[in-house]
């Protein structure tokens, strides 16, 4: 009888070698489709969305604390928990896997050792082949350093928190398109991190603005964005309608009316840092929504305002760069580097006067005449400078101004003494006839402020109105209509008043050396993307 040959022992199965990137198993065009049928699978064994996660460390306080372990020496044994994305992941064979995490400014390196791993070596292959780059994490562990000396969390347990069903741009190419970046904000946040930074100084920025006038006694208020008649600058609004009232109404355009009401009330000093919104050009230093701070202060005029807006703006400069002088980049990262120094005192442009001097001839006057506007549209025609429908007195003022005068501005520059047929709400000037006591600061050739003496006479101010319904009237579209709510608050009496705006998009734009208004705007205004309809719209059955 012949005995039959024992089996064969066993051989444990072979244990593949982790893959050094994962993103391999997936198909680039069939990313999303792989991803959720993998977080969908009825053997996933965890719910890729937890509902908490308990973070002990911050990464900024994890990086602060424990930067002062050695590599040599002893590690730390205290354990912590912190959290962060995905930025990149790495094994070293079966039994070791290194992930950076990012999160507010820092980044952290997490080392899973499967030996070290808490819940044993099938929960360690599980975790480690579900996970991706562009992740949330978190990850429980004791700090120390790697054998190169990184500070890192030693892992002994690490959990999805919320997967990311995309595949992030590659680190070596980033995400560069401004369509993208612009109109997923969200995406260009992960991918540049220097990004965050422009809204970090931004907010920088308002809170300066908040704290100096509030340090002044001004009070801040809210008015409304729906208005009646679209007053307080000259632009083209937005109409909308309101069902409720059955009417329609302008999304304002400035707050500047309601403002001084208050004041009229007996708010001797006010301010409101909030929306505009204003149906015009989008280009690289405008966006039909946008932010302004705009302050209102009794018994002030245009002299105390030049004071003011040198102190203002001086603190931020201050609190943000620590010096006066800043450099800019006009034409963006790769182009020509500027110095402008906002050190006192700022340059003053006499418009009128400076104006006449450059093109060698005196304007006619008064300037609400024909032959003042018949001489500008000649001045403008012979030296080429162009000015569309409808060719009024102030529109060609404006250009001859934009061409002669702003480009001279690169240091804080104040434009003075406007005329009054340009500024229908300042107060005349007390000395020279027909102009009035306004001026605009340029900086780098560009409007951040605009201020000005306050126009309290009801009777000229209904006649100002009457002079910019008519140039409406002609094709104006930015001309503004009469207001007799507000043209009835002056005849209660507004004080001697000095009125302030300041264009916070285009100041935050010269703090963080960025030359395009998008930049600084969180969702600007884009045009719409044409998108094709998706096959289906309904969401991934989860296990």
């Amino acid at each position: 009888m012949t005995t039959p040959a024992p089996a064969p022992a066993k051989q444990p199965a072979k244990q593949a070698p982790a893959k050094k990137n994962d993103e391999e198993d997936f198909d680039p065009s069939m990313y999303k489709e792989n991803r959720t049928k993998q977080l969908t699978s009825a053997d996933i064994g965890v719910n890729p969305w937890p509902h908490k996660f308990e973070v002990s460390h911050q990464l900024p306080k994890f990086v602060e604390e424990f930067s002062v372990l050695e590599k040599d020496g002893e590690p730390s044994t205290q354990v912590v928990s912190i959290a962060g994305r995905v930025l990149s992941k790495r094994a070293a064979g079966a039994g070791l896997v290194f992930y950076d995490i990012t999160g507010e400014f820092n980044k952290v390196q997490v080392l899973v050792n499967k030996r070290a791993y808490a819940s044993g070596e099938e929960d360690y292959v599980k975790i480690n082949g579900l996970l991706r780059r562009g992740d949330i994490i978190g990850a429980k562990g004791t700090p120390g350093r790697s054998k190169t000396g990184e500070l890192s969390l030693f892992a002994t347990e690490v959990i999805l928190l919320s997967p990311c069903l995309h595949m992030l741009p590659k680190a070596a190419t980033g995400l560069t398109d401004p369509e993208t970046r612009f109109r997923q904000r969200y995406l260009d946040m992960i991918c540049n991190e220097s990004v965050k930074k422009n809204f970090i100084i931004r907010s920088k920025v308002i809170q300066g603005v908040r704290r100096y006038l509030d340090n002044l006694g001004f009070i801040e208020v809210e008015t409304p964005m729906m208005n009646m008649i679209a007053g307080g600058a000259a632009a083209k609004p937005f109409l909308t309608h309101h069902n409720a009232l059955n009417m329609d109404l302008f999304m304002r355009i400035a707050p500047e009316l309601y403002l001084k009401q208050l004041v009229v009330g007996g708010m001797d000093r006010v301010y409101e840092i909030g929306k505009q919104f204003r149906n015009e050009d989008i280009d690289h230093t405008h966006n039909p929504e946008f932010t302004t701070c705009e302050f209102y202060m009794a018994y002030a005029d245009y002299n105390d305002l030049y004071k003011m807006t040198e102190q203002l703006l001086q603190s931020i400069v201050m609190s943000i760069h620590g010096s006066l002088k800043i450099k800019y980049h006009p034409d963006g990262p790769s182009g020509k580097e500027i110095e402008i120094d906002f050190s006192s005192p700022w340059r003053k442009i006499d418009m009128i006067a400076d104006l006449e001097a450059i093109i060698g001839e005196k304007i006619p006057t008064p300037y609400t005449s024909e032959e003042c506007r018949e001489f500008l549209v000649k001045t403008c025609r012979e030296r080429k400078v162009e000015c569309s429908a409808p060719q009024t007195t102030a529109r060609l003022l404006d250009k001859l101004v934009g061409e002669y005068l702003e480009v001279q501005c690169i240091n804080p520059t104040f434009i003075i003494n406007h005329p009054e047929i340009m500024s229908p709400l300042s107060k005349y000037h007390r000395e020279k006839p027909q102009l009035t006591e306004r001026f605009e600061l340029f900086v780098n050739t560009k409007e951040i402020c605009n201020a000005y003496t306050e126009l309290n006479n009801p009777f000229v101010q209904i006649e100002r109105f009457a002079e910019q319904a008519k140039a409406k009237a002609a094709g104006d579209d930015e001309s503004m209509l009469i207001d007799k709510v507000f043209t009835t608050s002056l005849e209660y009496g507004l004080p001697p008043t000095g009125g302030f705006g300041l264009g916070i998009d285009r100041f935050a734009m010269l703090m963080s050396d960025t030359y395009n208004i998008k930049e600084v705007i969180l969702f600007p205004a884009m045009k719409p993307e044409q998108v094709a309809k998706p096959a289906t719209t309904e969401a991934p059955k989860l296990n």
